[in-house]
């Protein structure tokens, strides 16, 4: 996987949640995990990077390929990607199993026993074998998110985006979640992670872009980024989130 972005602007009215972003990564990264204080932008980068927002100016590209910069162009190519955000967004009034159908069925046109077949393998092999028939009320944080990651899996999508997967989760919770995205990145599924949760991303990154105030700070591999931060402002972070684990 190649991303790379050239001087990208995002706003939201006056604020500038991306300040002219600019960042390439190796060619042969796989896990790429968006670091940086909160209101730094990696959220608002996460979501230019897989077509969910169209930035105001500048380029970006996924292999190499300029993402479409208008927004109906821009959503046939979102359908290519699998998103996870902090909130779960599950329909509240489905069950596990039509959560992850219904994006195949009425998104992707898939025939409803190919579609029940998938979603079906997915809940199974992330862990919720039995609990296809509940609703999210009768799921944990944990189950959830797992629930969200299966939806968000089940279109093999080339990219999964997943915006501070365990920010509403306990520890335990927390564990069940990470434990499901480091099987994924080692089986090889493209990921782009924002995260504060730096031990993990040390695990499973190969590339780290660290952002602050909407500017990409530094964009490097992660045992560079991690071993020997160029700028200060990286290594007062990393100080900080270490200082008491």
């Amino acid at each position: 996987m190649k991303l790379e972005t050239r001087k990208v602007v995002k706003r939201y009215g006056d604020f500038i949640a991306l300040d002219e972003a600019s960042f390439q990564t190796g060619d042969d990264a796989r896990v790429v995990a968006l670091l940086g204080p909160s209101g730094g932008g990696k959220s608002t980068l996460l979501r230019v990077l897989g077509g969910l927002l169209v930035p105001e100016a500048g380029e970006v590209r996924v292999n190499d390929q300029m993402l479409p910069q208008d927004d109906a162009a821009a959503l046939l190519g979102l359908r290519q990607n699998g998103f996870v955000f902090q909130g779960y967004n599950l329909f509240p009034h489905l069950t596990a199993l039509q959560n992850v159908t219904l994006p195949l069925t009425v998104v992707h046109g898939q025939p409803a026993d190919a579609a029940h077949r998938r979603a079906t393998e997915l809940l199974d092999r992330l862990g919720l074998a039995q609990h296809l028939h509940k609703r999210p009320a009768e799921l944990s944080g944990g189950q959830q998110q797992r629930a969200a990651i299966a939806r968000a899996l089940a279109s093999k999508p080339r990219l999964l985006l997943l915006d501070e997967p365990t920010s509403a989760l306990d520890p335990v919770m927390t564990g069940e979640v990470l434990d499901v995205i480091r099987e994924l990145a080692q089986e090889g599924q493209q990921i782009v992670l924002a995260t504060h949760e730096i031990s993990f991303a040390r695990l499973v990154a190969d590339w780290v872009v660290f952002l602050a105030q909407g500017k990409v700070v530094e964009s490097c591999s992660a045992v560079k980024f991690f071993d020997d931060p160029s700028s200060s402002y990286a290594k007062e972070y990393l100080t900080a989130l270490t200082k008491y684990r």
